[in-house]
């Protein structure tokens, strides 16, 4: 096992980068470990790799006595004259041992197996160190294997993983196939894989921006925020520090050529990228894009938006499955709420605002009884329920029930609030 070991050494050293020294510690630790458990544990031994021999070197060292107890801790006087003639009792004597081959087999593969652990850690904590710098970066590799839905990518001078979870919806991949994704994650472990990618966050998007527009490397064009639903729609918000950029021009290309390039790499993925305002009512008309906006009102308190758009618009800022304003609001951070001008108008109607105020009441019920001709809460208050959802029967009745009842107990109150007030001032 051990023949050849500086050659050996040499080998490893150069191909897998690792430092010369240690794997020399590792080896003698390795035999210390083996010579341990062939020789006793109360042995005092000493292991020196002899670089000149190109081989493992093992020392015992015992205390020169007349007669011998412990055979494992001590030497006759006798037999210590043989090898040294000049030695005393009560010298501690040491002495080479066989050759480190002899340790058997069983010793031998132990000590196999503590120098591939070292070689394996020592090799993870090169490649921690090669890679801990790059965590954020693009990169290239090849499709190795798959492992449980994972996919193992090789990097050359050593493999990563991407998770399930990490990659895009829809797409597969053979093995030998050129994959690109972010270093998402770089660890400091030989156990678990050290390098994770991904093709799915936020960032690869912005880093894939930052390969393909000059204006974004060099820094006069900023990305301020991205989101994405992978492999579906993506939003992205740019602005310039030089007036004569436009960010978004710089970010589409000659005839769409730099968002072409990333929307291939993304299979498809559709982006759209607006402007960056500190505005939020700004920012917020430029987020919903394509759809126009008529009015913003911002509550910076709760960061919550009401947009209003034309009725023929209300689809188009919404999105399919409210996929557009979804993605707004995270590019925001803001809860963004849209309504059409035809339902902002019933919104801020006075009686609307009442039905609002009913105690239980919530907005699409409010609605709903608003289309069916209730006015206010006054009104609400004086209908006959069992009446009103013959005409009307989609409406819950136990729902509709306690508003009525709510909206009648209010007015009853406010009633009373307002002949208490009249006999105050009188």
């Amino acid at each position: 096992m051990l023949s050849d070991l500086k050659r050996i050494i040499d080998q490893i050293s150069r191909d897998k980068g690792i430092d010369r020294q240690l794997l020399i510690d590792a080896i003698e630790e390795a035999v210390m470990s083996a010579a341990k458990k062939k020789y006793g544990q109360r042995r005092e031994l000493e292991v020196r790799y002899n670089d000149e021999l190109g081989e493992v070197e093992l020392f015992q060292f015992r205390s020169v006595v007349e007669e011998v107890e412990d055979e494992q801790t001590e030497i006759s006087f006798a037999e210590a004259q043989e090898l040294d003639p000049e030695v005393q009792l009560g010298d501690e004597l040491g002495s080479k041992m066989d050759n480190v081959a002899d340790l058997g087999r069983i010793a031998a593969q132990s000590a196999k197996q503590v120098i591939i652990q070292k070689m394996k850690d020592a090799e993870s904590d090169v490649i921690y160190e090669m890679y801990k710098d790059r965590k954020g970066e693009v990169i290239n590799g090849i499709v190795q294997r798959f492992e449980r839905g994972s996919i193992i990518v090789n990097l050359g001078r050593t493999d990563a993983i991407l998770p399930a979870k990490e990659q895009m919806p829809r797409k597969s991949y053979r093995q030998g196939d050129r994959i690109r994704a972010l270093l998402l994650d770089v660890r400091q472990s030989s156990r678990d894989p050290q390098l994770v990618l991904s093709r799915t966050s936020d960032e690869f998007l912005a880093k894939l921006f930052a390969l393909e527009v000059p204006e974004i490397a060099e820094g006069i064009v900023k990305i301020m925020g991205v989101c994405r639903e992978p492999g579906a729609r993506a939003k992205i918000a740019v602005t310039s520090s030089e007036s004569d950029v436009d960010p978004v021009g710089a970010c589409v290309g000659m005839k769409g050529s730099r968002v072409q390039n990333v929307v291939q790499e993304l299979q498809g993925e559709k982006i759209d990228i607006v402007p960056w305002s500190p505005d939020p009512a700004r920012y917020v008309s430029n987020a919903l894009s394509p759809a126009q906006v008529s009015l913003v009102v911002v509550d910076e308190e709760k960061k919550t938006l009401l947009v209003v758009v034309p009725d023929d618009q209300l689809s188009l800022a919404i999105g399919r499955q409210g996929q557009n304003v979804r993605l707004a609001s995270a590019l925001l951070g803001w809860r963004i709420d849209v309504k059409s001008e035809q339902k902002y108008a019933k919104f801020i109607e006075e009686g609307f605002q009442s039905l609002l105020e009913v105690q239980g009441m919530d907005e699409k019920f409010a609605e709903a009884l608003y289309d069916s001709g209730i006015g206010s809460a006054q009104e609400l208050a004086q209908i006959d329920a069992e009446a009103f959802l013959a005409d009307f029967p989609a409406l819950d009745p136990e729902k509709l029930a306690r508003l009525v009842a709510a909206a009648g107990k209010e007015k009853v109150e406010g009633v009373g609030s307002a002949e208490e007030g009249d006999s105050a001032e009188s």
